[in-house]
């Protein structure tokens, strides 16, 4: 499946990250240089998960330092939030939807169709997630005022 960590692979998940976070948040997203994550780990405070079959199965995950999704879940719905609780757990799923979602309908566009499970939220200062299958995980970094944030992308095979 990494041949297909190209461009038009790439592309849909920078425009939805930027867009999702611009649009819904009004927090501008730098994407950094899109790599193979080696270590197979994703460190971060709060990552949200979702599962997808179809064209491949796999994992799409958003990892986001604290600062950084406190920013911009105060800024979604208009309070000051200073820790992460449940609300900023909800947020989180909520934005991994929506950009794993908008991803996926560009995806769709070039034939590569991808259905998704309803996401999962892990909380904890700098915790480390094993991705579970064997295949390389696209990372692609992002910079915003308030921290971090990595999408990243791990899919078996595609279908034959």
């Amino acid at each position: 499946m990494s041949a297909q960590y190209n461009v038009s692979f790439i592309n849909p998940f920078l425009a939805a990250v930027i867009d999702v976070l611009g649009t819904m948040a009004m927090v501008e997203a730098r994407p950094g240089k899109p790599y193979i994550n080696a270590r197979r780990t994703a460190v971060g405070d709060v990552t949200g998960l979702i599962g997808v079959t179809g064209y491949a199965e796999g994992v799409i995950s958003l990892t986001l330092d604290e600062k950084c999704i406190l920013r911009i879940v105060s800024n979604m719905l208009g309070e000051d939030y200073t820790k992460i609780n449940e609300e900023i757990a909800d947020a989180v799923g909520e934005l991994t939807n929506m950009i794993a979602g908008q991803a996926r309908a560009h995806l769709a566009n070039e034939g590569m169709k991808f259905q998704a499970s309803t996401p999962s939220v892990i909380i904890g200062k700098n915790h480390t997630l094993g991705h579970i299958n064997k295949q390389p995980i696209l990372s692609i970094p992002f910079t915003t005022p308030d921290g971090n944030l990595v999408v990243e992308i791990s899919l078996n095979k595609a279908e034959e």
